[in-house]
């Protein structure tokens, strides 16, 4: 910077000037009388006036630096300092070179960026905590701007983003304000957006129920944003549909035969029944009711038990051709008056389970026999089959029965294990028939295992049913079942 474009430079510049003026002034006046005989030596009066301008214009210069190393210099060292700052560089320190005016200046300066710097540290530790914080929930957090652009999204929320930005919305009733919204939140972030209200809603997203609370970023004098926290509750509400279904369902179940019963008591009470026979076939039906009802109580007291983890297990070896041979027994003279088939695969001496429930599992196998039994016509087969699967791990073991029955439906396979689901949708059922609770209490006997049980089904042609079992013992849950 040149320097009479500095205080200093203006301040010495109007020195000289002044000097200057004062000189030129007292020699307009003198000058006239310098040559006269008032005067004995004209020319050294010249040279007074010289010289004198001489001293004045040195010491004004000289003061002028004075000033410049006082004033200015520590003035632009506190300027590169808060350039500096104004960079990020808030470690920035200014040289206190005096105690005056300057010297306080530049103490205060020196405070204000010690505190600068503490500020920001605090605000970089708030924001790493809060970035830690989103990062870490399991529940995804977007920010809107009120043009509906993300400006903020944790790592759960942008995924969710990008998976729902692969979803065609176009049907949706879309608005130049939405912005990057997402069609199903469209609704929740308008009306968050006008009425400035925290507002909440359940989303369904695929295949999937989404719970969603998107609160208003307010400031003065308008709403600036929106924040939607969004929690996956398909778990939550599958779980609270089967909690109303299962309520449902055993009610219907425990309604029927206690219909029957109360009907059929009454019957009696009236004396309606005129023979021996009629009363008989009356008491046989409340007795078989009451046979029906307390096969539901108690499949559904060992379910209950299964699912609090309360099921006594007795685990041992477990000669797998045995348990077969047991099963295939005890319904081959059912499927041969009903004319069905009934074959068994070849035994294998390979086929033992080192720590399983024989009595478990024979209850496993005899459910899946009653029901394919139930849905297979006279004429067709039923296979019953065992085997053991090379190449893995500590080995398995694959117990399966296939029928040639009607198949389950596709829409209706996932669900089959769940307690009281029927692929009937009549919901029709013999006195004979079963609780609606067999599937599920075999899931839970085989998860007890460690293993897993699967269906396969094409509707016409038959069901396949597959429970795969670990040879090795596990230690863990044996140890759990004796407790």
């Amino acid at each position: 910077m040149a320097i009479w474009r500095t205080v200093v430079g203006k301040l010495w510049l109007t020195i000289i000037v002044l000097v200057a003026v004062v000189i030129s002034t007292l020699g307009i006046f003198l000058l006239q009388y310098i040559d006269g005989v008032t005067f004995a030596d004209p020319v050294r009066v010249k040279h007074l006036f010289i010289y004198t301008g001489a001293i004045g214009f040195l010491l004004t210069t000289v003061f002028a630096f004075f000033l410049f190393t006082k004033i200015t210099q520590p003035l632009r060292e506190m300027r590169e300092a808060a350039d500096r700052v104004a960079q990020g560089e808030y470690s920035t320190r200014v040289t206190i070179r005096s105690s005056d005016e300057i010297g306080e200046l530049a103490n205060t300066f020196n405070q204000m960026a010690s505190e600068l710097n503490t500020l920001i540290r605090a605000l970089q530790h708030e924001r790493d905590h809060s970035s830690s914080v989103l990062r870490s929930m399991t529940d995804a957090v977007v920010s809107f701007d009120a043009e509906g652009a993300v400006f903020l999204a944790n790592p759960q929320g942008q995924y969710l983003l990008d998976d729902w930005n692969t979803v065609d919305w176009t049907d949706e009733d879309v608005s130049p304000k939405d912005g990057q919204v997402p069609g199903p939140l469209r609704e929740t972030f308008r009306n968050v957006i006008m009425s400035g209200k925290e507002l909440t809603a359940k989303i369904h997203v695929k295949s999937g129920v989404w719970s969603v609370v998107m609160t208003p970023l307010a400031s003065t004098d308008s709403v600036r944003g929106a924040v939607a926290v969004l929690r996956d509750v398909t778990e939550e509400f599958r779980v609270d549909k089967m909690r109303k279904d299962f309520v449902a369902n055993v009610s219907h179940e425990i309604r029927t035969p206690l219909s029957m019963v109360q009907g059929y008591s009454e019957a009696l009470l009236d004396d309606i029944a005129a023979t021996p026979e009629e009363r008989h076939e009356l008491v046989q039906v409340i007795h078989d009711e009451s046979l029906r009802m307390g096969r539901l109580v108690k499949d559904l007291l060992d379910l209950a038990r299964m699912e609090a983890g309360h099921l006594d297990m007795t685990f041992q070896t477990v000669d797998v051709n045995a348990l077969m041979g047991r099963v295939y027994r005890k319904f081959a003279a059912l499927a041969k008056e009903r004319g069905i088939v009934l074959t068994r695969t070849e035994e294998d001496p390979a086929l033992v389970l080192e720590a399983a429930d024989a009595d478990r599992l024979e209850q496993v196998l005899t459910n899946l026999m009653d029901n394919a039994l139930r849905h297979t016509a006279s004429g067709a087969g039923i296979e019953l089959g065992a085997r053991r699967l090379e190449g893995t791990k500590n080995g398995l073991l694959e117990l399966s029965v296939r029928d040639e029955g009607q198949g389950i439906p596709a829409e209706d396979l996932p669900y089959i294990f769940e307690r009281f689901y029927k692929a009937d949708k009549a919901r029709k059922r013999d006195i004979t028939g079963g609780t609606g609770l067999g599937l599920a209490i075999a899931k839970n006997l085989i998860v007890a295992h460690g293993g897993q049980i699967e269906a396969r089904s094409t509707p016409g042609k038959g069901t396949t049913f597959t429970i795969t079992l670990p040879v090795a013992a596990n230690r863990r849950r044996i140890s759990k079942s004796r407790a």
